[in-house]
């Protein structure tokens, strides 16, 4: 059963928010520090000011609200997600999926854009935000796109489209998997390269730079991420505990992976940021950074690639060729690892191209 679904926090944990924040017990820095050890001092201050004094939740909430979002179970978990159907009856359908430490709300700008030619659905990660915690094990990248299959069934959408990016990408990929009969393509904007000594390409000195980058992250692992795929259970603890805590795990990534010239507000960062603690879920969306595999889902269906500049990595289009059925790729110049919320008219842009080609295609083939 599929529910309409108000978002209307309780007052009292707002109020809690606010006291816990009046309360933080800050730690020391030492002089000049910069980002030698962390996020800033002085600047998290700042934040956490305006979050406890300057930033309105009910103000975002109220235009949160003028969405229609609904709720239903799958596999006994509770699932959120945003429907906006376009004003074309017949048009195809696309499921966007957010990554860590994102949401649903990575996708508020591009939903005008994409609407006027899609019908859009954008669910909630289970782990995530409105959609809750998990209470189980298991809850990993596939089992994520078989609830989006199942969902879309759900909505009578015989076939769509997928898009993502971060762990939006894997799901969107696992799905074009778990159901290649519905869906007609997969578009990302983050698709990871691993090096493959093996595969016998000659690589352009761009590619060779990229793979290097992508070399260094592999031997330099992010603290986050080894926390988060090892112990999500023990930094959770600290996470929903302390708002400040949670504001400099999430604000840190904001800071380092969005490209300058494209910097996402205060606000509409402590809104995602809002949307982790007043859902009390830092733990259970660490968990999947624990419970993803490490494998690379076969993807028969065609794939659409978007690469940004600035994002954590570059993909290489030899080495993705290899996994992928590749039929778009498309490089900017600007746009970093929050792309929808960064640049969404370059992406809603790249997104329409590819999924508008990929009807041509089908009715040519018809």
């Amino acid at each position: 059963m599929i529910k309409p679904y108000r978002i209307d926090i309780p007052q009292a944990d707002l109020d809690d928010l606010n006291a816990r924040l009046a309360r933080t017990r800050w730690p020391n820095e030492v002089a000049d520090a910069g980002w030698d050890y962390g996020f800033p001092l002085a600047r998290l201050k700042e934040l956490a000011e305006h979050w406890r004094t300057g930033y309105d939740w009910r103000e975002h909430e109220a235009r949160l609200n003028e969405l229609a979002h609904f709720t239903t179970e799958i596999e006994g978990q509770h699932i959120h997600f945003v429907h906006v159907r376009s004003a074309k009856p017949d048009a195809l359908a696309l499921i966007l999926t957010h990554g860590w430490p994102g949401s649903f709300l990575e996708f508020l700008d591009v939903i005008e854009p994409l609407s006027r030619d899609f019908h859009l659905v954008i669910p909630s990660i289970p782990g995530y935000g409105f959609s809750g915690p998990t209470h189980e094990r298991g809850w990993d990248i596939v089992r994520v796109a078989r609830a989006w299959a199942e969902l879309m069934r759900r909505l009578g959408y015989e076939r769509y489209g997928a898009q993502g990016g971060d762990f939006g990408a894997g799901i969107s990929l696992a799905l074009g998997a778990v159901a290649p009969e519905q869906v007609v393509g997969v578009h990302v904007n983050y698709l990871p390269t691993r090096p493959d000594p093996d595969a016998g390409l000659e690589l352009s000195a761009a590619d060779e730079a990229r793979l290097d980058k992508i070399r260094k992250l592999m031997a330099n692992r992010p603290p986050y991420q080894t926390l988060q795929a090892t112990t999500p259970q023990t930094i959770g603890y600290a996470l929903t505990d302390s708002p400040v805590g949670q504001l400099a795990w999430i604000a840190e990534r904001f800071a380092q992976w969005t490209d300058p010239r494209s910097p996402i507000s205060d606000d509409r960062m402590l809104t995602d940021i809002s949307l982790y603690w007043l859902t009390a879920t830092a733990a259970s969306a660490a968990r999947l950074h624990h419970d993803a595999p490490r494998r690379v889902e076969p993807c028969p269906v065609p794939v659409g690639v978007a690469v940004f500049a600035h994002d954590i990595t570059q993909s290489v289009r030899p080495l993705a060729e290899r996994l992928y059925d590749i039929r778009h790729w498309s490089e900017f110049e600007r746009g970093g690892h929050f792309a929808a919320m960064e640049v969404p008219d370059l992406l809603a842009a790249d997104v329409r191209d590819f999924f508008l080609a990929r009807i041509e295609n089908r009715r040519l083939e018809a």
